[in-house]
């Protein structure tokens, strides 16, 4: 199972509450967790993009760096790990996210590979103007699926002449080719997020659910294999989960239930809000973001334990069919990183040898 960390490009990492760690983002602590993640034998680093927080007593990611320029940052301080930016397609148009990508692509020398969204918090767009209108709920992933078709032919032959509806194409040349294989991810959990994933994608992302129960991702595993028995692909599972470890499980319960208690209510309001403006697709993953059960770690999958226990639940989330990996986020990322790499990995069957 490949292990990659979900690197804190927005301030505060992934806990809306005030008894987080509450730290701002920069190159230097990206670089340091980068370096560490490498350093343990990790697969793979994933940075987001936000063009706008929450806000909340935490300005809960109003502070955020840009995708592509940190990883190409820590691209050029690692030599072996994978490194994944974010392009937001709503703002970036894909010839040139296709040069992007093929420049640190060499920086990196073949270890790129690009995360694709296709944008659902409107005031991130509105604000610049850019936002195309709330039909762009119902046809998002059409405007995707044109996307990712062009950015396939300029990295492949380095020339496209696609003419489609929202993206129209005039013998657009984009050279030097990448040398490394370009994966594409996409973290769509919607029947049309899932149906893009097994066309154009080499991995799809979920969240996990609840705080200790490891494999209750599985029905998302489920629903992409319907998916790609369609399209013929071999389409990985990545699950999103939160870790929060200690020498006992009392100890780290004790540290969750702390930071459950100090939650930004008005950032998970906020949150709730931009979470209900697409009554379009019931099936979103963004509705599950809003969700009271999780909404101090956005309702991602929480391991909550020893070490020995964490070890335990992400072999057991190993065992779930088309499981590939886990996309690890941290309380204390230095930490936590220096923790999994020392004191959870060497436990995990499913890491063995690493």
């Amino acid at each position: 199972m490949q292990v990659g960390v979900f690197v804190p490009i927005n301030n505060n990492g992934w806990l809306i509450s005030e008894n987080a760690p509450q730290y701002m983002p920069s190159f230097d602590l990206n670089k340091q967790i980068a370096q560490s993640a490498e350093k343990h034998g990790l697969d793979f680093l994933l940075s987001m993009i936000k063009l706008r927080g929450f806000g909340g007593r935490t300005e809960f990611w109003e502070y955020g760096l840009e995708s592509f320029t940190l990883m190409a940052g820590l691209a050029a301080v690692t030599e072996k790990i994978k490194i994944y930016a974010t392009c937001p397609t709503l703002v970036i148009p894909p010839a040139f996210a296709a040069r992007m990508c093929n420049t640190i692509d060499s920086i990196s020398h073949g270890r790129f590979g690009l995360n694709l969204i296709t944008g659902w918090q409107r005031p991130e767009y509105s604000q610049m103007g850019l936002w195309p209108g709330d039909e762009h709920f119902r046809n998002r992933y059409q405007m995707l699926d044109e996307y990712a078709r062009i950015l396939r032919e300029l990295w492949e032959t380095g020339r496209s002449d696609f003419k489609g509806e929202y993206y129209q194409m005039d013998d657009c040349l984009v050279r030097p080719k990448p040398d490394g294989d370009m994966k594409i991810i996409c973290a769509g959990s919607s029947d049309e997020g899932l149906a893009f994933s097994a066309k154009w994608a080499d991995y799809a992302f979920c969240l996990g659910k609840g705080v200790n129960t490891p494999t209750a991702f599985a029905f998302n595993n489920e629903r992409l294999a319907e998916a790609t028995a369609k399209t013929g692909r071999d389409v990985s599972v990545f699950v999103l989960v939160m870790i929060i470890a200690a020498d006992t499980d009392e100890e780290a319960m004790a540290r969750w239930k702390h930071i459950n208690a100090g939650v930004d209510l008005d950032a998970i309001a906020w949150l709730k809000d931009q979470g209900a403006a697409d009554k379009v697709n019931a099936t979103t993953n963004v509705r599950q973001l809003a969700a009271p059960e999780g909404a101090v770690n956005i309702n991602m999958g929480t391991l909550v334990g020893s070490y020995a226990s964490i070890a335990r639940m992400l072999d057991e989330m190993a065992e779930v069919p088309n499981t590939g990996g886990v996309l690890l986020t941290f309380d204390d990322f230095v930490q936590g990183v220096e923790d999994f790499g020392t004191k959870i990995q060497p436990l995990m069957k499913s890491r063995a040898g690493r």
